[in-house]
């Protein structure tokens, strides 16, 4: 090849090099924005210095109800259902449900009566074995607990089963876990014990170590010895439990990953109850398990042991890292009412449950506290004086009396009313006022700005209960979750005045659906977090964060946007926010001003995206992610950002600030030149 067509040749393959370079920067600038390279929308962010407004550190938490069996049978881990056999009523002989016999009834026969050594649970279970080891059935008759729907027995893990029994003879008792029909034995432990042993109450332990998996297994007492056996007080619980306190590890751990700055608890109706007779009361849930009589809870019909009381509930708070806020009885339930004439043995026992948390353990509540263990005070700096109840013949009369006391003792804490102070002022004192809001999917994307024109006087809200309910909902919708996230960046820009929130109802035992829809849905075995669940996750980062003025320009009135800044690990970061609640995908341009390019600039960091092929899609046990946020490398073109928002999606993008580099350019000894960073 003559030197002239080489020259030809090099030109040519420079100038298709640049061609493709420029080719590749273009696409570059427009990485995640494959559609339209015109955005339809732009999102205009402040991030100079001083130009955020400080988001309360409580902002984002969680609120736990006694409904759909969320503590019994879910996350308190205790595994026997009915284990004082005082669900059926103090008349005696009672129904004993779910406990059923093994064998027939020529060979044993049950009956309740009231001859418990508990003072407040004086109901027992008494089996009269009419066989003997010649004439009983090899397996031996007795009584089984399936549980709550099934016991979750998994091969290797260990279980601790208590007791107490007592006879009219020597006992030879078989302690056993079992697959449901008892046909396979997972676990078994004998209790043997002499006549004179057992002739009065004593309690019994055995660690059981399952040599099998069983998701539906039951905990059954098997003996062939004739005579009579009195037991009473089954308890069965995983020796695994999160942190050693009693709760259910995956369930818990659920909770985590909210990041939640607060919980409420115990409820809200399950607070109040249909009638004073049966609503929550503190008191009764606390000191050893075996001598809480437990109740019936009226609104959402069922029976708890209260093995998740008052204390546990505490305990629940500190393990999360929550500030606990209590929800106690202010003599008012859905249908009677205690004059505020005779409110003050209601106003004593909510005194008496914050010395409980609070209290010196010398002092009377605080001393019970430290008998179950626990010496140093909890931290309670908020109460709620009842539930759902403004407008009660005497709501106001009584929250006076409650309030006044209560901040004569402990100034320091923080009252919350349930009357709605987001429209007009209250006609009462109170550091925050409640705010609950159920409603379709379109009314609460609407609600983006429900809080824009609120008094910024007198007390803050707290919006500890919301949810789309309704046809929109389904069991836990994509098209549910983006109306709840649009409400909540709503919220996170009028934090100003919203000082916490949470999402209710937060569990559900899927054998006992009693609201619609949930947060977290579970078996005995088995859970997946809704599409409202993952949204909560979306907000981890918010409590405590910096909220930056941004501004969308552009046909938006599908979409919704935030921006705000945090640190994490020593770095600064920007998250921004986006709820498209349209059919169509919108491009979308974000403009981060306020930084000094020649010191300060962003980069590209992370995108999450939470969307599907149907705005009704759910997820469910046999697909647990089809509607999940997916992470991605979020690619950035110099400072150019622009993204697609695709259709009914909820999309967050996480932005690195970090120090400009300055490129010099030097010569190398060729003469070619090149540029480095300082």
């Amino acid at each position: 090849m003559d030197m002239e067509s080489w020259k030809l040749l090099r030109s040519v393959c420079v100038l298709s090099f640049l061609l493709g370079s420029c080719f590749v920067y273009q696409s570059l600038r427009v990485v995640d924005a494959q559609e339209d390279p015109k955005p339809a929308v732009t999102l205009q962010v402040d991030a100079s210095n001083g130009a955020g407004r400080p988001i309360p550190e409580t902002l984002f938490g969680i609120f736990f109800e006694e409904i759909n069996h969320a503590g019994a049978g879910g996350l308190w881990a205790e595994l026997v259902s009915n284990r004082g056999f005082e669900a059926g009523g103090q008349n005696t002989p009672s129904n004993i449900w779910p406990w059923s016999i093994v064998g027939d009834h020529s060979s044993i026969y049950v009956a309740t009566d009231r001859s418990s050594c508990f003072e407040r649970n004086k109901i027992a279970l008494r089996m009269d074995v009419l066989c003997d080891s010649k004439g009983c059935p090899s397996g031996g008759v007795g009584v089984y607990n399936p549980g709550y729907w099934g016991m979750n027995i998994e091969e290797g893990k260990k279980y601790k089963v208590a007791l107490y029994v007592r006879s009219t003879g020597d006992i030879d008792l078989s302690v056993s876990l079992t697959s449901s029909n008892g046909s396979l034995t997972l676990a078994s432990e004998k209790i043997i014990a002499s006549a004179s042993d057992v002739s009065k109450w004593i309690k019994k332990e055995v660690i059981l170590e399952a040599k099998g998996t069983d998701p539906s297994a039951r905990l059954q007492f098997t003996t062939t010895k004739k005579g009579s056996i009195w037991i009473d007080q089954v308890s069965a619980m995983p020796v695994d439990t999160y942190k050693g306190h009693g709760f259910r590890n995956d369930l818990f751990q659920m909770m985590v990953d909210i990041k939640p700055r607060f919980i409420r608890f115990p409820g809200g109706c399950f607070v109040e109850g249909e009638w004073l007779s049966n609503a929550f009361r503190w008191k009764e849930t606390v000191g050893p398990w075996e001598e809480r009589p437990g109740h019936f809870g009226d609104v959402w019909k069922y029976w708890t042991d209260d093995g998740l009381g008052h204390f546990e509930f505490f305990q629940m708070a500190e393990d999360i890292g929550a500030a606990p806020i209590w929800v106690f009885n202010n003599g008012i339930s859905h249908n009677d009412e205690v004059e505020t004439a005779s409110i003050m043995p209601f106003v004593q026992e909510a005194l008496d449950g914050i010395e409980f948390a609070r209290g010196d353990a010398n002092s009377t509540w605080g001393s019970v506290r430290a008998k179950m263990g626990r010496q140093e005070p909890f931290e309670l700096k908020y109460v709620a004086i009842g539930n759902e109840d403004c407008g009660k013949t005497y709501y106001r009369g009584n929250y006076i009396v409650f309030y006044n006391a209560i901040k004569k003792a402990y100034p320091d804490i923080k009252i919350i009313s349930n009357c709605d102070g987001s429209s007009h002022p209250l006609d009462h004192p109170a550091d925050y006022y409640d705010y609950h809001i159920y409603t379709s999917a379109s009314n609460l994307f609407s609600m983006y700005h429900q809080f824009d024109r609120t008094s910024r006087n007198g007390p803050k809200a707290f919006v500890s209960e919301y949810a789309v309910t309704g046809k929109d909902a389904g069991t836990g919708s994509l098209l549910a979750s983006l109306a709840e996230a649009a409400f909540l960046i709503g919220l996170e820009k009028n934090s100003d005045i919203v000082e916490m929130a949470s999402y209710a109802p937060l569990f559900v035992n899927t054998n006992d659906r009693r609201w619609n829809p949930d947060a977290i849905v579970f078996n005995s075995s088995h859970l997946y977090g809704t599409p409202s669940y993952w949204v909560q996750r979306f907000f981890a980062e918010s409590s405590g964060a910096t909220l930056l003025t941004s501004t969308l320009k552009g046909n938006s009135t599908s979409l919704v946007a935030s921006a705000i800044s945090w640190k994490n690990n020593g770095k600064d970061y920007i998250r921004i926010k986006a709820v498209n609640f349209g059919a169509n995908s919108v491009n979308m341009k974000v403009l981060v001003t306020g930084l000094d390019p020649n010191v300060m600039r962003v980069t590209g960091s992370k995108k999450t995206v939470l969307t599907s092929t149907n705005v009704m899609d759910e997820n469910s046990f046999s697909q647990p992610e089809k509607v999940v946020p997916h992470e991605s490398l979020l690619e950035m073109a110099e400072e150019d950002l622009t993204v697609v928002l695709p259709p009914h999606s909820f999309s967050s993008f996480d932005l690195l600030k970090e120090s400009a580099k300055i490129r010099m350019p030097i010569s190398d000894s060729s003469s070619h030149q090149k540029t480095t960073s300082v």
